[in-house]
């Protein structure tokens, strides 16, 4: 009897273990959806992002396409003027809105601090230039107020949320690299690498359209160089990128001899600038040529230290993991 009634106790139990086999209880699932594999690496879903974080998103893609067709305007008005300083600054403009659209797009749904402090700097130099300009001008009219307190509301919003963001606890490097630290860290100095190459690209770029636009001083061989130069950058970047994000050593070789005829232009562009200083009436292209060699040899140092850790660590199953279809 004893026996028989333990084996009653038991039995109601037995139905449980069963369902339990089945599938797991709504508590013990996991409570973050599966990633979606992307050539950049996996991200997470859209629906995933916490309502704040998700209207945050939305309204930055909304204001930085806003801002780009206005400073597609502003580039249509300046570009019928003869000498107009401000037709330079508008196209690097342009090109840093394009780049910032990239910044906060992976860096909100892959989690990327470095894209988001990336995306703060470019929004802090858009507040910094506003304040210059509208300091320096004479007449203050009601157009130019209205976008000077418009860029300065939106410009703060965006570097509080940004912040916010980067101090967020970061998950993605455990949902792709495990519980394994080492594969956590190689996580880490890919999204390193990966970031510094494009912000090299955009500082290239840039570089090349604030010469290319400075006037009728660039000699027409200076201006073809400039003109393969930016195809040169777009080519190493994407040489970069896919040596990083593939773990293929040959091409990690080749992505740092394509840097060397960078280096050198670097090298002449600080020679040529020594060689002619003081002939200009001003030193404001003299300024930003020396600025924008030593933001790029900054990236460049950064990116090869990174690179250089990262290179160790390939063959390791941090590519298996990134573009494993069933990532999560």
């Amino acid at each position: 009897m004893a026996e028989s009634g333990a084996m009653d106790e038991i039995r109601p139990l037995l139905p449980q273990r069963q369902e339990s086999i089945e599938g797991p209880s709504p508590n013990l699932r996991p409570r973050h959806e599966e990633l979606i594999p992307t050539p950049c690496g996996p991200r997470k879903r859209l629906s995933e992002l916490q309502y704040f974080v998700k209207v945050y998103f939305c309204l930055t893609i909304i204001s930085l396409v806003v801002l780009f067709i206005l400073t597609i305007v502003n580039i249509t008005e300046e570009s019928k003027k003869v000498d107009d300083d401000d037709l330079s600054v508008s196209i690097i403009q342009l090109v840093g809105i394009m780049f910032c659209m990239y910044y906060i797009t992976r860096g909100v749904l892959q989690e990327n601090r470095q894209e988001l402090i990336i995306f703060a700097v470019c929004v802090l130099v858009v507040m910094v230039r506003s304040i210059v300009n509208f300091s320096v001008l004479e007449e203050k009219g009601m157009l130019l107020m209205v976008r000077f307190v418009c860029i300065m509301c939106v410009g703060v919003v965006h570097l509080i949320c940004a912040l916010l963001l980067i101090l967020r606890p970061n998950m993605m490097a455990f949902r792709v690299g495990g519980a394994l630290e080492s594969l956590q860290q190689q996580y880490f100095l890919l999204n390193l690498c990966f970031s510094m190459v494009t912000f090299d690209l955009q500082a290239q770029v840039c570089l090349c359209i604030l010469i290319l636009t400075s006037g009728p001083t660039i000699s027409t061989t200076h201006s073809i160089i400039l003109g393969i130069g930016i195809v040169w950058a777009i080519i190493t970047a994407v040489t970069g990128a896919i040596s990083v994000l593939k773990e293929v050593k040959p091409l990690v070789w080749i992505f740092v001899l394509q840097n060397l005829p960078q280096l050198a232009y670097f090298v002449y562009l600080l020679y040529t600038i020594i060689s002619q200083w003081g002939q200009s009436k001003t030193y404001i292209l003299e300024a930003a040529s020396i600025t924008g060699c030593v933001i790029s040899v900054t990236i460049k140092s950064v990116l090869f230290w990174g690179l250089f850790r990262l290179y160790r660590s390939f063959g390791q199953g941090l590519r298996e993991r990134l573009f494993a279809p069933d990532v999560q």
